[in-house]
């Protein structure tokens, strides 16, 4: 009796057949060529486009986000194991050589983009659309590979510093026009200020220099932070890392438009050589000199008791020098 598939049997011999006499079978067909080359530039292609990742900074924020039912982790799950999971996605998009912006994701932020917008907040594809939204606004970090717990701290920094730059800016915008000259208050402020800095960076001379500006406000206190370098060339601009310098003229361009308190402290470190730090006080719209004496008592105070702290060794404590421009306008 034949067999009951002799298609399928000569098939099977034809190919023990020409296994043993060593003959090959056919190549891949043009269409399944054609298809493999499209998947790979299509790979290629998606390491060309940039993902954005939007991270929950804490658990209060996370348990917020598991009350929507279609968020992937639900109420059995913990912080931690987003984290994880975060982490290893982050990862997983590194290797394939995609380069991923990692942005803050606000939840209370969420639901006013939700509302504002006419849209359902407990779909993917509107935390989708948030999040690309999010890579916008400056408030997020490349993903270089630093570990979870690393960058958390880091994404909550740089979220501050967005937010004390955006009301910054809204203290300029609305600082208004100069009653003697009509001059605008917030232009002229940002440009004393700019000037400021120069003379801060000449002053201080070479090594590498830490400043603080505060500026007390009626809805919040800003804080601006720069880390400068300066070389034996007089001529040579200061080493300045990124956006740096713009956020810390920014703000104190605002403490000099609004005219109420604040002050600005530079530390400067060279070889050999003792730190010296200097003070000035914002007052009235002006950047006043502080004395030793004053720079002493500010640096050894604490800030929240105003008990008296130790001096801290290998420290000289210097007054400021001029570095303010004409006097403010009103």
């Amino acid at each position: 009796m034949p067999p009951r598939n002799s298609t399928a049997s000569s098939t099977a011999n034809s190919a023990g057949n020409s296994a043993g006499t060593g003959r090959t079978k056919a190549g891949p067909s043009a269409a399944t060529t054609a298809r493999t080359a499209g998947t790979g530039r299509r790979r290629r292609l998606r390491r060309e486009v940039p993902s954005t990742v939007g991270l929950l900074t804490d658990a209060g924020d996370f348990a917020a986000m598991r009350d929507y039912r279609s968020f992937v982790f639900d109420h059995h799950d913990e912080y931690p194991d987003y984290l994880h999971h975060v982490d290893a996605l982050l990862r997983s998009l590194a290797a394939q050589g995609i380069h991923t912006t990692v942005a803050l994701f606000d939840p209370e932020a969420y639901a006013e983009f939700c509302a504002e917008n006419d849209l359902d907040p407990d779909t993917a594809e509107t935390r989708t659309r948030f999040t690309a939204e999010l890579a916008g606004n400056g408030a997020g970090l490349p993903y270089a590979g630093q570990p979870i717990e690393e960058l958390v701290p880091l994404l909550v920094g740089e979220a501050v510093r967005q937010a004390t730059w955006e009301y910054a800016t809204v203290v300029l915008a609305e600082a208004g026009t100069c009653a003697d000259c009509g001059e605008d208050i917030g232009h002229a402020s940002f440009e004393r200020a700019a000037a400021a800095l120069r003379r801060l960076m000449a002053g201080a001379g070479p090594g590498r220099h830490h400043l603080v500006c505060s500026v007390p406000t009626e809805a919040e206190q800003l804080v601006a932070v720069l880390h400068a370098e300066t070389g034996t060339d007089p001529e040579a601009p200061p080493r300045i890392e990124g956006r740096d310098g713009l956020d810390f003229v920014t703000v104190l361009a605002a403490g000099l438009a609004l005219g109420g308190s604040g002050g600005l402290v530079l530390r400067t470190t060279t070889e050999d050589h003792r730190d010296r730090v200097h003070g000035w006080r914002l007052d009235r719209g002006r950047l006043s000199v502080l004395s030793a004496a004053a720079v002493f008592n500010a640096y050894c105070t604490d800030a929240d008791t105003g008990e008296p702290v130790a001096p801290e060794p290998g420290v000289e404590y210097c007054p400021g020098y001029e570095v303010d421009g004409p006097g403010p306008h009103r």
